[in-house]
């Protein structure tokens, strides 16, 4: 079978692969859409590990079943996480099944850019969502990174009324732009140094956008989410965020970022909170595919490309360069 093999951001290589064979309760899913992640192009931290297939906002179909699997059938329209849990740890029984070490060693087998992938028993356990007919596999590949800011939003606190101010407008960003305006927030203000993205934030539902090439204004939020690792964009969050709110670390930085922190103007007196999230948990999944389905979070006009297997190198030099894409799908089965 064909896969899009990942060197490094520049050099990712159509090559031909085994088909993978599956065993006692795993699935061989046949892929038909795959979204590229902002992580999939962090190369410095891909670059010692290549070369791999990435690839893990999935969906698709059956198209075989392994012995002991009653749930799914040939032909079933799916998505599944490529991360689950244990469910039985000291992190799962304590509210974080997202940093379980099961979480942080499980995954599909060789990625979603690929024609076909093999789902580990645990993973058709506990991370195989079956498609409702109104879902399209487009849009199914919006469950993982939707569940991913749904987990933020809920470890950061925000609620109905909130001021929520969004440091970043990928699509990360304008994922929690739309679920923090879903869950009532009064006002929401996004940034970014792109003039595209401002414009994509905007027409997202951010209430207001600010150019982060020039000195910000004054701004206090309740809620402050930083969808970039810019040392800069962490300092303007940390200026930014109320007595009584919170900082959400969402996205990586870049490898080796380190900053000085002033502790007392931070945190004394102030009862702010510095939290980050990870991953997400099944439910969490559920939670965005129903998100998803309803169409409270619209996410098909997020896509700006969709592109097949043959052009994946296109694709990520498109996330890489972060200027005129929000988020590109490759389509496996697509040969056009």
């Amino acid at each position: 079978m064909r896969v899009a093999m990942y060197y490094a951001n520049n050099d990712v290589r159509i090559e031909e692969i085994a088909l993978p064979k599956i065993g006692l309760g795993e699935i061989l899913m046949r892929i038909e859409a795959s979204g590229i992640c902002g992580t999939d192009v962090m190369e410095w931290y891909r670059i010692n590990r290549v070369p791999l297939v990435l690839g893990h906002e999935v969906a698709g179909i059956v198209e075989e079943v392994g012995e002991g699997v009653k749930d799914f059938k040939k032909g079933d329209r799916i998505a599944a996480a490529h991360h689950v849990p244990c469910g039985e740890c000291h992190y799962c029984k304590s509210g974080h099944p997202t940093v379980c070490e099961t979480l942080r060693k499980t995954n599909f087998y060789p990625g979603g850019f690929s024609e076909f992938i093999r789902l580990p028993a645990i993973n058709v356990k506990r991370g195989v969502f079956r498609l409702p007919k109104e879902v399209s596999f487009e849009e199914a590949t919006f469950i993982e990174p939707l569940a991913c800011v749904l987990r933020g939003q809920k470890i950061a606190g925000l609620k109905k009324g909130d001021t929520v101010l969004i440091l970043g407008s990928g699509i990360s960003g304008i994922l929690h732009i739309n679920l923090a305006k879903a869950l009532g927030a009064a006002r929401v203000v996004a940034t970014d140094i792109s003039d595209y993205r401002l414009g994509l934030a905007k027409r997202f539902g951010a209430d207001e956008v600010i150019d982060a090439k020039n000195d910000m204004p004054k701004i206090e939020a309740d809620v402050v989410i930083l969808c970039t690792g810019a040392v800069k964009a962490v300092e303007q969050a940390l200026k930014s965020v109320r007595r009584g709110g919170a900082v959400l670390l969402f996205a990586a930085a870049d490898k080796d970022a380190a900053m000085l922190l002033p502790i007392n103007d931070i945190f004394w007196r102030t009862e702010v909170t510095l939290t980050s999230s990870y991953a997400a948990s099944p439910q969490e999944h559920e939670e965005a595919l129903k998100l998803i389905a309803s169409r409270k979070i619209k996410v098909r006009d997020m896509i700006t490309h969709r592109l097949p297997l043959a052009e994946a190198g296109r694709g990520f030099k498109l996330v890489a360069e972060a200027k005129d894409s929000l988020k590109v799908i490759i389509e496996p089965q697509r040969k056009k």
